[in-house]
């Protein structure tokens, strides 16, 4: 990743470092034989940024530092390497995701990239640049027939539509500017991105305006989901029926916030905040079961000190039902 790019991501977190933690909210009693911490990688310089967890505990992590994803299992405290075929010329990986068939779709730099179990290489797509220069894909989001992708250089989401199992050339196919023409362009730094169950309504975080923003795929309408007037520029994020998880690293302190989001997921309200655990600035998170995966990605400090870890807490909510 460019340096200019990189250079804002690294200083909001730096901007963050003295911010004192909030408390931490109770939650339902932790799974004590399942580790707390994971440990990613014992290598210098591999700086974890995405993860996934298929519906097996299959957990995958992919690394800003060097490109490369790492696998293990949510019964096991290791990760080891994953041996995903055409990473080794991607010098950094962010968003990494699966889909129903344990496909592991990955993206750094302007590619996406899609990979089987075995990690044999199924699929490349090269985002071709938007209007502030070369692509920087951050995060992705897969439904029934698409592939969303954020641009942390760029103003614009990406499509890659598919059909027949076929996934089709990754083309841009939203600029955010629209919503919100006054901002400027280059710090609009897109982040995470969800869709709904139907994969009718995304949802698309932004750093630099704080805030998460909601996308109505039929006509690219584009509105601020109003969460009371509350600073909230998510980087990972996972939707859960309308329930919004998200890891914020910019404008309040590190950790994980989560939302309750009216039926429309136009508007809502923060109900927890779990930002008093030793999180070492967080970038993503997954959910399995009734825990809350959370990557730290020592990002704020590169290299970073090894070991590199994934921290598990219990989820807050896991007791109420999703709706």
């Amino acid at each position: 990743m460019p340096d200019s790019t990189r250079l804002p991501r690294l200083c909001a977190a730096v901007l963050l470092a003295g911010l004192a933690a909030m408390p931490v909210q109770a939650g339902p009693a932790a799974a004590h034989e399942l580790p707390h911490t994971y440990v990613v990688s014992r290598a210098p310089g591999v700086l974890p940024e995405g993860i996934a967890i298929d519906r097996d505990g299959t957990m995958y992590v992919s690394s800003d530092g060097t490109g490369a994803l790492y696998r293990g299992d949510v019964r096991d405290a290791r990760l080891r390497p994953f041996r995903a075929e055409g990473l080794a010329d991607r010098p950094s990986t962010l968003g990494v995701h699966t889909d129903g068939r344990g496909r592991v779709y990955s993206v750094g730099g302007a590619e996406l990239t899609v990979h089987d179990r075995r990690g044999r290489l199924l699929a490349t797509r090269t985002a071709q640049g938007g209007p502030l220069g070369a692509s920087d894909l951050n995060d992705l989001v897969i439904t029934d027939d698409a592939v969303y992708a954020t641009d942390w250089a760029n103003p614009v989401v990406y499509r890659a539509g598919i059909r027949h199992g076929r996934l089709g050339p990754l083309e841009p196919w939203l600029d955010v500017r629209s919503a919100f023409p006054q901002f400027p362009a280059q710090y609009w730094l897109l982040n995470g991105i969800v869709a709904d169950r139907s994969g009718r309504t995304l949802l698309v975080a932004s750093n630099g305006t704080e805030a998460v923003w909601r996308v109505d795929v039929a006509n690219r309408e584009i509105s601020q989901v109003d969460l009371g007037g509350a600073s909230f520029g998510a980087d990972g994020m996972v939707l859960r029926g309308r329930t919004l998880y998200a890891v914020l690293n910019y404008g309040a302190p590190n950790g994980v916030y989560i939302a309750d989001l009216d039926p429309d997921l136009r508007s809502g309200a923060v109900t927890h905040r779990v930002t008093g655990e030793s999180f070492d600035l967080p970038t993503t998170l997954a959910r399995h079961g009734c825990r809350i995966y959370v990557v730290n990605s020592q990002n704020d400090e590169p290299p970073g000190r090894p070991p590199y870890t994934v921290s598990a807490i219990d989820d807050p909510v896991c007791a109420r039902p999703s709706r």
